[in-house]
């Protein structure tokens, strides 16, 4: 019994050191409030505290945090009715106001994601609104974070997870992009039948003029051979009337064996001539060739 005041002190030295000794953990702020009147924060580490003097206020995480928007319905611009879905992401930076500027944070700001989400999708149609979800992320994320800036709070992202219109209209919609999809490949295979006629329409024209070409060349040729012929015709012919007017026999003997030949031609391609009969005299006009012959050897020397 002697050393019971010695025991109370002790305890009592416990509970006071106990009481004045606060860890607060890495990622947390606590406020400290002395006769219900905030009047610091305590930082992640050990702090010391008056006992039953200064109490802990409000516990804060200051990590990143994630607030999940329950789901609700929408009507677009256009009368369409769609259920949306968020989520939230958020960072306290001002552990002093958002302790004491605002009395339930998360619940405040849950009403305060939901009500932007129903303002900005709105006013958008249900088309603008499927095709333009980071507009409207954006657009949110603006609004919220300006409104939560007094709160001490960094609005960091706001994500719609999910859009989604009625049944009927999602059948509707499928219709729709089923028949666009139709009428572009109707489009394409008209556009590939017009280039495919395009090209055939020119090459039948390369062709053409390929061919005109062609004719065009061959009846210069032509006509060049038989200019050569009628110059080779117009100097034999020259050759043969000199040595005519000099009374050489031979020159007569050719026109005779000309005409021959070209008669005994005629006869010979007639169509109906089955046999040809050859007359005696055609001895003499191999004679008659062999004197030309001699009549051009003389006219050459």
């Amino acid at each position: 019994m002697e050393n019971l005041p010695f025991i109370v002190v002790i305890v009592f030295a416990i509970v006071v050191v106990s009481a004045a000794w606060k860890n607060v953990p890495q990622g947390q702020e606590w406020t400290l409030e002395r006769w219900g009147r905030f009047i610091r924060v305590l930082r992640p580490g050990v702090n010391f505290i008056i006992p039953f003097v200064d109490k802990i206020g409000r516990k804060q995480i200051v990590m990143e945090q994630v607030l999940d928007v329950p789901p609700q319905e929408v009507i677009s611009a256009d009368n369409a009715m769609v259920q949306t879905d968020a989520v939230c992401f958020f960072q306290i930076i001002d552990t002093v106001k958002a302790s004491y500027e605002v009395n339930d944070l998360v619940r405040a700001m849950q009403n305060l994601v939901m009500t932007n989400i129903r303002a900005v999708l709105g006013s958008m149609e249900l088309d603008m609104m499927l095709s333009n979800r980071d507009v409207i992320n954006n657009s949110i994320l603006e609004k919220v974070d300006d409104a939560t800036d007094p709160w001490g709070v960094k609005i960091t992202r706001i994500e719609i997870k999910d859009i989604t219109p009625p049944r009927d209209l999602v059948d509707s919609m499928a219709e729709q992009m089923k028949a666009e999809r139709e009428k572009r490949a109707q489009v394409l295979r008209a556009e590939g039948e017009r280039e495919a006629a395009i090209k055939v329409a020119e090459g039948e024209k390369q062709a053409q003029v390929l061919n005109a070409e062609g004719e065009r060349q061959a009846a210069f040729l032509e006509a060049e051979a038989r200019e050569r012929e009628a110059q080779a015709e117009a100097k034999a012919t020259y050759m043969v009337s000199e040595a005519i007017s000099k009374g050489n026999q031979q020159a007569i003997n050719y026109f005779v064996a000309q005409k021959y030949v070209e008669a005994l031609g005629q006869i010979a391609g007639a169509e109906n001539s089955k046999v040809v009969l050859m007359p005696l005299e055609a001895s003499d006009v191999i004679g008659s060739v062999a004197g030309i012959k001699e009549l051009f050897d003389s006219a050459k020397g």
